[in-house]
């Protein structure tokens, strides 16, 4: 996968030593502007526009997302306790699968529960009832697999075969909408508009018939809406389109989104040798603190990255031999001690860190690039990697 980093931005002049290493910073004016954008696309299409926890859930912000979004959604129990702890509106929370002693209190939470197949529905019916007869006020929705492959890569393509999100769609009747609220419609990943359109050319047909008796049409995440060059004004028109046309409130999901561009990664080189080529050792660990360049893979932006001069292997600390977060260009050799930072680090990698090794977790930094306020929200210390451990 190639990064979607859209350039230094207010990073270029930010002063890598005002932070611990490593350090997430994140611009709390980037996160309004995209927050701005995504306001005004729910504003002019009448979608009611959720944060993806999933993707970003810096509670700090919580109030600055409020002003702005519906709501969110999550993925689970515990990022439903997140979401009514600290955020605002409406709560969305669907999961491949429950469990039964997780579910009572997720229907009490949440304002609408999504399940993955009909016959979740029905095996959980007791719990509904007795969630409603208790007073507890939700909706319950259910997730479709629309069949339709449009992802860029496969392993991060909902609809390949063999997907466990979301019940086929060339399966689906009437009948499985029996007590079903509204669909849910997942099967985008960094994308623009174009594979949205598609998609839903390929299941209109299929879902004008089901429509007239449903609240709502949730069409996920993966939706890159605050990207310079999204065609924002196209979803706005189909957004209104289908409400217009189908009568079903519309929703969105972006996660990425609300943070793209918006935050950085700072960390230091610790050591540099040859080894065939120049290999340099940084407090960032690619598995520890960046999973996807491993996992997707990709090659995160460096920041100020050099266009000629010496090539250097960065990787982490960690033991793991693939621990390798790309090759970069620097102007000159790099010496222990010198800061770097890794463009566009705001969503998921924020939320997937881990401490394998004992590596530490990076501290997280709230900035603003038009006041120069720098807030250190959270430092990590070796009682967190102790007490997750037994």
């Amino acid at each position: 996968m190639e990064t979607r980093a859209s350039g230094p931005g207010t990073f270029a002049g930010f002063d890598l030593s005002s932070v611990p290493s490593p350090c997430f910073v994140v611009d709390e004016v980037a996160i309004r502007r995209n927050l701005t954008v995504l306001k005004d696309v729910g504003d002019r299409s009448g979608a009611r526009v959720l944060l993806a926890l999933k993707a970003f859930s810096m509670w700090s912000m919580a109030d600055l997302v409020g002003q702005h979004l519906y709501g969110t959604c999550a993925s689970g129990l515990w990022e439903a306790r997140l979401a009514r702890e600290y955020y605002h509106g409406e709560l969305t929370t669907y999961s491949p699968a429950y469990k039964a002693e997780d579910l009572p209190e997720i229907l009490r939470l949440s304002d609408t529960v999504i399940f993955n197949s009909p016959d979740q529905i029905a095996r959980f019916g007791d719990l509904i009832a007795a969630a409603r007869s208790d007073g507890e006020v939700f909706e319950i929705g259910l997730r479709i697999n629309p069949e339709f492959s449009a992802a860029e890569v496969a392993k991060y393509d909902p609809c390949q075969t063999g997907s466990r999100l979301g019940f086929p769609v060339t399966q689906l009747t009437a009948a499985h909408l029996e007590g079903v609220d509204g669909l849910h419609v997942h099967a985008l990943c960094e994308q623009s508009f174009e594979p949205l359109a598609q998609i839903w050319a390929s299941l209109e047909p299929r879902l004008t018939p089901l429509l007239p008796k449903l609240k709502w049409l949730n069409l996920g995440g993966g939706h890159h809406i605050t990207r310079p060059d999204y065609e924002v004004e196209d979803l706005i028109a189909l957004v209104r389109q289908i409400s217009e046309r189908h009568g079903v409130q519309v929703y969105l999901e972006p996660g990425e989104a609300i943070a793209l561009d918006a935050g950085i990664l700072v960390g230091e080189v610790l050591d540099l040798f040859d080894n065939g080529m120049a290999v340099g050792i940084t407090d960032i660990s690619a598995t520890c603190h960046m999973p996807d360049v491993i996992e997707a893979p990709y090659r995160p932006a460096l920041l100020n990255e050099a266009e000629s001069g010496v090539t250097v292997r960065l990787g982490g600390p960690s033991c793991l031999a693939g621990d390798i977060i790309g090759d970069y260009v620097f102007a000159s050799r790099p010496a222990p001690g010198q800061r770097i930072a890794f463009l566009d680090q705001a969503h998921y990698s924020m939320v997937k860190t881990n401490s394998f090794n004992g590596v530490p977790l990076p501290a997280i930094a709230r900035w603003n690039s038009g006041t120069g306020a720098l807030n250190l929200v959270r430092q990590f210390d070796y009682t967190d990697f102790r007490d997750r451990l037994s």
